[in-house]
């Protein structure tokens, strides 16, 4: 379809759009690991839902490839079916436009690569060949225009927008979606959305999903405020729960959908139609509300719809911890490393932590958490009993564990409850190296993310850019890998956790100063943050030479080996040497120690 035909459609009449794919496959076939492949599996029940909406009055129909990129399918094993999966998506909607009555326009549907792209930060060029692949393969196998639907990151929007650009001339609707609060995921207002996506040779823009009727209206508003380009509005039917091993959403009424539609018309909206939890029915009252509409009317609205409030976050502050304050102030800090108990008994550690504050050396206690995906006891929730106690801790966060949900919970009680202030990110090890090999990792966001996550609780605001009451103030930790097989990865790694908001590091153990060394040579000078050397005191030349051989990240010269070896029976008392050496040499050169 050519752009001056599509929007001279929009500018003399609203065009009606189906309703959401996913919830009425769910109706029909049931849970699946990929409503995409459903193209390839179950044809016919996609092609019902295509004719079920074009029946209910719906002039455009999108293609069931919302999820049909390589990013989101690979994981699945299903890289390869990115063009099949997207052929067959048009090519069900162009079966059920064939059998219409009258025409309707076939919309091919690409989402966001996920929240894995807004935390990992793909390369650009990377993120443009998948949106390319995707939108290739359905432009050509036949669909009308593209729609960008249910982008959080205003950033993965426009490289969408460019990718398509880069071989395209269909018609592009590009559309956000906003918290409760009016922002996007990254805190992008809707104003500040218009002004950016009509630079781009977009026809429409428009907010869909996350929010119901009502709450939309406002995003639409201030939509049309900072832009001259047609709307397009989407919405859920409301906030779902689970029941069951279903997500369920609320029967919002044919009325209410009516309702919404004439106040979203009378806001500049030219596409209307529903996302998650919508069906037929809502589709056909959308239809029969706007049938009338052109341009000469207008209609009018009973109230003004609710202002969305503006999202404050905290200013930036400097962490209030007790260990930073040491740092900033240039005094050498040591931290101890414990294992929290396999059980359920505190006294031992109790002991432990005692004496080895008692000699007011060491500055904090840092926690592991499930390192090698073995069971114990929760390393923020053993932070807790400490920081009871009056001892400053680190506790390790992974990211395995806990979705993103999950994580802001537990970070927000470390912090209010348990006196928690000093955190080290970690990705964590993967389950299959633990007691539970059946089990899977969570791993919705990496270390690199749980860094932003913390970040943004310092600013008072969750994930989703939703303010709370009330900001943290944590000092956030990364891990660092000096001596990692791919160093450049490790360093690009690195920085991308200080530019999310990183304070200080913590290196893997270090055996060698020339390991740290190489490692500035790499950066090309000091880093860029604060760093607190490993120190490993090793007491064994077996436990030397597993670590070496076994352990990812850890590197263990021959030259110590070799030490070790032929120090026999005294291996321990030359291991906690080396240790006494590396220690005095990080006072040196380094922050601190742990």
């Amino acid at each position: 379809m050519k752009i001056d035909d599509f929007s001279a459609r929009l500018k003399d009449s609203i065009l009606i759009a189906d309703g959401a794919m996913g919830s009425m496959l769910h109706e029909a076939v049931g849970s699946q690991r990929c409503f995409d492949e459903l193209n390839s599996t179950h044809p016919e029940a996609v092609f019902r839902v295509h004719q079920a909406y074009i029946e209910a009055g719906a002039q455009m129909i999108e293609t069931n490839t919302f999820g049909a990129n390589r990013h989101k399918l690979a994981p699945l094993g299903l890289a390869s079916q990115v063009t099949r999966f997207n052929h067959l998506g048009v090519k069900m909607a162009r079966e059920a436009r064939e059998a219409a009555a009258r025409e309707v326009l076939i919309a091919g549907s690409i989402g966001p690569l996920g929240v894995v792209r807004q935390v990992r930060d793909l390369p650009p060029e990377e993120i443009r060949e998948i949106f390319t692949e995707q939108a290739v393969a359905l432009e050509e196998r036949g669909a009308d225009l593209f729609i960008l639907e249910t982008f959080s990151d205003l950033e993965e929007l426009l490289c969408a927008i460019d990718a398509i650009r880069s071989f395209s001339s269909l018609p592009i609707v590009a559309e956000l979606t906003y918290s409760e609060e009016g922002t996007t995921f990254s805190g992008t207002r809707p104003r500040d959305a218009a002004l950016r996506l009509k630079e781009k040779n977009i026809q429409a823009m428009g907010v869909n999903c996350t929010l119901g009727p009502q709450l939309l209206l406002p995003i639409l508003e201030e939509l049309g405020a900072a832009g001259d380009l047609p709307l397009s509005a989407m919405p859920n039917a409301g906030f779902p729960k689970r029941v069951g091993d279903r997500t369920v959403y609320p029967k919002s009424s044919p009325e209410y959908f009516s309702l919404f539609a004439r106040e979203a018309a009378a806001l500049g909206a030219r596409i209307l139609g529903g996302c998650c939890g919508t069906t037929p029915e809502h589709i056909r009252a959308i239809a029969e509300a706007v049938k009338t509409f052109g341009p000469s009317r207008v209609f009018e609205v009973s109230a003004p719809a609710e202002t969305t409030p503006e999202v404050s976050r905290a200013a930036a502050r400097q962490p209030e911890s007790a260990l930073w304050k040491k740092i900033q102030a240039g005094q050498f800090v040591i931290s101890v490393e414990i294992d929290p108990p396999k059980g359920v008994g505190l006294d031992r550690i109790f002991e432990q932590v005692d004496k080895i504050m008692a000699g007011g050396k060491v500055d904090a206690i840092d926690i592991n958490s499930g390192t090698m995906a073995r069971v114990g006891m929760d390393a923020i929730l053993l932070a807790t009993a400490l920081e009871a106690r009056g001892v400053e801790t680190i506790p390790h966060l992974t990211t395995r564990d806990l979705n993103i949900i999950g994580l802001q919970a537990i970070l927000l009680g470390a912090w209010a409850v348990g006196g928690v202030r000093n955190i080290l990110a970690i990705t964590g090890d993967p389950p299959s190296l633990g007691d539970h090999p059946e089990t899977s990792g969570v791993y919705e966001i990496d270390s690199v993310g749980l860094v932003k996550v913390l970040a943004r609780l310092n600013e008072g605001a969750d994930w989703a850019g939703k303010t709370l009451g009330g900001a943290t103030n944590f000092t956030i930790g990364a891990a660092l890998n000096p001596v990692a097989d791919d160093l450049d990865y490790e360093i690009e790694r690195f920085y991308k956790k200080v530019e999310a908001g990183a304070h200080f590091a913590m290196t893997q153990p270090l055996f060698d100063p020339e390991h740290w060394h190489t490692f500035l040579k790499h950066i090309g000078g000091k880093p860029p943050i604060p760093v607190l050397a490993g120190i490993w005191p090793l007491t064994s030349y077996k436990q030397a030479l597993r670590l070496n051989n076994e352990v990812p990240g850890i590197v263990i010269p021959e030259r110590v080996l070799k030490e070790l070896e032929d120090a026999g029976a005294t291996a321990r008392d030359a291991g906690f040497a080396l240790a006494r050496r590396m220690l005095d040499w990080a006072r040196t050169e380094l922050t601190g120690a742990y």
